[in-house]
């Protein structure tokens, strides 16, 4: 099956009590059982529900792997992976990465004897350097969140099998559309949901997918015991969001890369950030594991100044000024001051995480407007 079939079709069937076509939404918080322990497959909604089984299944499909497991959001995915180590784990992550998943790291793990270490995953000998006989995870994103540089999963992942530790992918950014970690060795898949895959700005959750049986009933079991589960009414609308994600990602990409060559020709642009161009250093590694580069654009001003970065933020009337990413609509942020704010100022500007750093998450609105709205919105520096 074709992903963009897969998207309509995987893990959904007809209701079979009405044969309704699209999914119903189970708002219900128990079921009937004919005895004791004896019922149809579901007993107490926080541990089944069936609008929640056939979003994972389809999730699980998107990514070829065997179990989807689907949270409240996409930190609590995340906090379901991390529950898997002990006090005196520790995790190597990327150096670059979102600010939630950085403050869970440090500012909640930490205390519980859970040691994070932040590297440049494009050095591989760095990785390798950092992993000691105490690691037990590693924690990728790609494209890394803001500034878009490219981890090689395969070769990451590869590493972690050697080493006999866990991998995780962060997908969030890619979407299953254009990146599918488990077929390049990873051990788990994360993704916020909220992004691209429900794709309308208008949920939040969050999901993890997996090939290893054990894995699995590990994640289904923190599901069910800690309660941080997606209601019926949130999986259904993720569902539909999935329906048209190729579609979408498709335009997003098309337009981003447009969008990334009128910012590049700009006087008042400093760098731009984004896999697409020949120059960027993990172009190649993209072409090898992406199907297209994204619809995410990250640039620096030319003069480097938060007060003129905020004269942009507050001027465009397309894009929204908005936290968040991966809807219809094109959306533009100020990672400093909003989604990795939790990081330390010095932290952000060793990966290269500027004061005048603006990030754009490229909707599917036409791209003449995109661009003219960038370009009024660069003037007035």
């Amino acid at each position: 099956m074709k992903f963009g079939t897969k998207t309509i079709h995987a893990g959904v069937h007809p209701d079979p009590v009405t044969g309704a076509v699209m999914t119903p939404i189970y708002q219900t918080s128990t079921y009937a059982q004919s005895a004791p322990g004896e019922h149809q497959g579901y007993e107490y909604a926080r541990t089944q529900n069936p609008t929640r089984t056939v979003l994972e299944n389809n999730i699980a499909a998107l990514e070829n792997g065997k179990h989807g497991i689907c949270y409240g959001s996409g930190l609590a995915a995340m906090d379901a992976v991390l529950k898997l180590l002990n006090p005196g784990d520790e995790i190597v992550s990327t150096n670059d990465l979102y600010g939630g998943s950085y403050r869970l790291m440090t500012k909640v793990y930490q205390r519980y004897g859970i040691k994070s270490t932040f590297v440049d995953f494009n050095n591989l000998d760095d990785v390798r350097n950092a992993i000691s006989d105490k690691t037990k995870l590693l924690w990728v994103e790609t494209p890394t969140n803001p500034m878009l540089n490219i981890v090689d999963i395969e070769a990451v992942c590869s590493i972690a099998r050697e080493k006999g530790i866990l991998s995780c992918v962060d997908n969030t950014f890619a979407s299953p559309y254009l990146q599918n970690p488990l077929d390049l060795g990873a051990d788990i898949v994360l993704h916020s949901a909220t992004k691209y895959l429900g794709g309308h700005s208008d949920v939040v959750l969050g999901a993890l997918v997996t090939r290893h049986e054990e894995l699995a009933e590990q994640f289904q079991f923190f599901q069910n015991a800690v309660g941080a589960i997606p209601g019926p009414q949130d999986c259904f609308l993720v569902l539909r969001g999935i329906k048209t994600l190729h579609l979408r990602v498709e335009r997003a990409c098309q337009n981003a890369e447009k969008i990334a060559l009128v910012l590049k020709a700009s006087d008042k642009v400093g760098k731009v950030y984004y896999p697409g161009f020949t120059d960027h250093p993990g172009h190649e590694v993209a072409k090898k594991q992406m199907r297209h580069f994204g619809g995410m654009v990250s640039f620096d001003l030319a003069d480097d100044r938060f007060e003129l970065a905020v004269k942009v933020l507050s001027n465009t009337k397309i894009f929204t000024l908005a936290e968040s990413l991966g809807g219809v609509e094109s959306l533009i942020g100020h990672p400093a001051s909003m989604t990795h704010a939790s990081i330390p100022r010095e932290e952000r500007l060793k990966v290269g995480l500027t004061d005048s750093l603006i990030r754009l998450s490229v909707g599917v609105e036409d791209v003449e407007d995109l661009t003219t709205d960038l370009k009024q919105a660069l003037e007035q520096l």
